[in-house]
């Protein structure tokens, strides 16, 4: 039996977890928008250019949301009047219920307007699995001021009673979405992962897509249900003999060893993202000096320090650890 342990090592240090998202909703956000926000899709003019305004979204995102998950993307789109409209999508990712959710989409809307002038539709893509969590607004009410700030969201478990629908649909998003739920229920079964996980990418083929779209979509899929080595391994030769047999090599052998290759380069820029962020928290801030040091660390001194750190308390403590191990 196959621990499942195995998957979450990696996924602890998959610290990008969000860029699957972000990059399936850059490649198919008209498609998102159809399959998710119904009603605001029908009022945007689809044959106008929409725009990802990833600088202007720094500026309103800041500093505050340190060691947050989240994928959250600001798009201009056109409305079908032809006035301009801002979009905020919000992808909660984290898994677990926030107290402050609700504030933050609040907050953002509200640095849109102050800095840019814009109302923006502020949407909101819950991925958790609290089925009784369910933002959707944020309010105060005092004599003389009241304020009531509504959201659109959606809750992927909710897809759960209405797979069927999943399964016969063509959107992209419905692949999205079982393959978000699947890796959710098979938590402790990898090797029914693995099944589902094979089920899925060959339905990409049963459906008739084209090469880009099969790419894309196993792309995130294999980003998102992570398996052990062994089971992945398994996987592969079966994928291969799949596509063999059906004379098919969207995705090749040397694409995959350069696709883990990728894959093994960004655990460690994860981890060190991962770690920094710790530091932060534990010792303060860190000089561009010591943030380099810790970026030239092996992925292995990372692993290593990322449990040291959490018995330091002060600079010191860092600046010890690095000079015993830093030449190690």
């Amino acid at each position: 039996m196959t621990n499942i342990s195995d998957v979450y090592d990696g996924l602890r240090l998959r610290a990008d977890f969000d860029s699957p998202w972000k990059e399936i909703i850059e490649a198919y956000f008209p498609q998102a928008m159809h399959f998710f926000f119904p009603e605001t899709s029908a009022l945007i003019d689809w044959e106008r250019p929409y725009e990802f305004l990833d600088k202007e979204f720094q500026q309103i995102a800041r500093e505050a949301e340190q060691g947050k998950r989240y994928a959250d993307q600001l798009v201009k789109v056109w409305q079908t009047q032809g006035e301009e409209l801002w979009l905020l999508i919000h992808v909660e990712i984290q898994g677990q219920k926030e107290d402050n959710f609700s504030k933050r989409m609040f907050t953002y809307n509200f640095r849109i307007f102050d800095r840019f002038d814009r109302p923006a539709i502020s949407l909101a893509i819950l991925c958790d699995p609290n089925r009784e969590w369910r933002p959707s607004n944020y309010s105060y009410n005092y004599p003389n001021t009241r304020l009531i700030f509504e959201f659109g969201s959606i809750k992927l478990l909710d897809y759960e009673n209405r797979f069927h629908e999943l399964e016969n649909s063509d959107n992209p998003f419905a692949t999205v979405v079982m393959a978000h739920l699947k890796t959710q229920q098979t938590r402790s079964s990898p090797e029914q992962r693995k099944i589902w996980k094979f089920s899925l990418i060959r339905r990409l083929y049963d459906l008739g897509l084209g090469e880009q779209d099969i790419r894309n979509l196993y792309r995130f899929i294999d980003w998102v249900m992570i398996l052990p080595k062994a089971l992945e391994n398994q996987f592969w030769e079966e994928f291969k003999q799949f596509e063999q047999e059906r004379t098919m090599r969207y995705v090749t052998t040397g694409e995959r060893i350069g696709y883990e290759r990728g894959k093994q380069e960004g655990k460690k820029e994860g981890e060190q993202r991962l770690i920094l962020r710790l530091l932060q928290r534990r010792v303060g801030e860190l000089s561009p000096e010591l943030q380099e040091r810790i970026q030239s660390l092996s992925l292995n001194q990372l692993e290593t320090l990322g449990e040291a750190l959490l018995d330091f308390t002060a600079m010191e403590d860092l600046l010890n650890w690095l000079q015993i191990n830093q030449s190690a």
